[in-house]
């Protein structure tokens, strides 16, 4: 991708995403319980890519401008937290509901990125959408989903404490752009076959006995869950964090 070459952003280029809020924002929570909605996603690299490698460079270089002399006993801190970094290893993302590692995270680098606006539109041609068409970048936008091929513009930041939270401290990240690249496997668990659930508008059929209303078939059963998490292996040293 070309660049204006401005030295505070990251670009990545073929990278995978991961739980994409491209076109619709989340709504998030602050621990005050004030709401406010953020745009963005995770990135997943291979962990050999140099472009992780260039990534954490950057952080480093973010944190030495905020933090200074005091900046080797703040990488300490942030690196042992992943809450404190948006950066991790695969490995560190662990299903809720299966205490496994989320699919296709095994081996990977991520790198998670928000904003609070809508990031720029980016269309095939590497031609910014501009802001004011919001119909033609939400077109582009919506062409993005979990699992396909994107490439961004990030920009690290140094998150430094503050009166309200002397322990507001850690490495984030901004989404300025984003481009789908192509398409690659979507992740998430296979549709579910709801085929013989249900029956005909003109000829509904009965429920059987113990169906939840509404439905056919029944409740099915619910899985029995599994506890305890696996061992996870130790996340390796990230490039430039010793």
């Amino acid at each position: 991708m070309t660049t204006s070459l401005d030295p505070r952003l990251v670009f990545l280029s073929n990278v995978r995403i991961s739980f994409p809020h491209i076109a619709v924002a989340q709504q998030m929570k602050r621990d005050n319980g004030e709401t406010y909605e953020s745009y963005g996603g995770s990135f997943l690299l291979e962990a050999n890519d140099p472009q992780f490698e260039k990534f954490i460079e950057r952080c480093m270089a973010v944190l030495k401008e905020g933090w200074k002399e005091h900046v080797n006993a703040a990488v300490q801190v942030i690196w042992a937290d992943r809450k404190s970094r948006c950066f991790s290893a695969g490995e560190e993302h662990v299903s809720g509901k299966t205490m496994q590692v989320l699919d296709g995270y095994a081996g990977k680098r991520v790198i998670t990125a928000y904003s609070k606006t809508m990031p720029q539109a980016i269309d095939p041609n590497g031609t910014p959408v501009p802001p004011e068409n919001t119909m033609a970048a939400q077109a582009l936008h919506r062409k993005i989903y979990g699992g396909c091929r994107v490439n961004v513009a990030l920009k690290p930041w140094a998150q430094m404490p503050n009166p309200r939270n002397k322990n507001n401290k850690g490495i984030r990240c901004d989404l300025i752009a984003i481009q789908f690249a192509k398409d690659d496997t979507p992740f998430g668990e296979a549709a579910v076959d709801v085929s013989n659930v249900f029956g005909s508008v003109d000829a509904p059929q009965s429920a059987p006995s113990g169906a939840l209303p509404g439905f056919l078939g029944g409740a099915p059963a619910a899985p029995t869950p599994s506890f305890g998490a696996p061992g996870l292996p130790s996340m390796p040293p990230f490039p430039g964090g010793q």
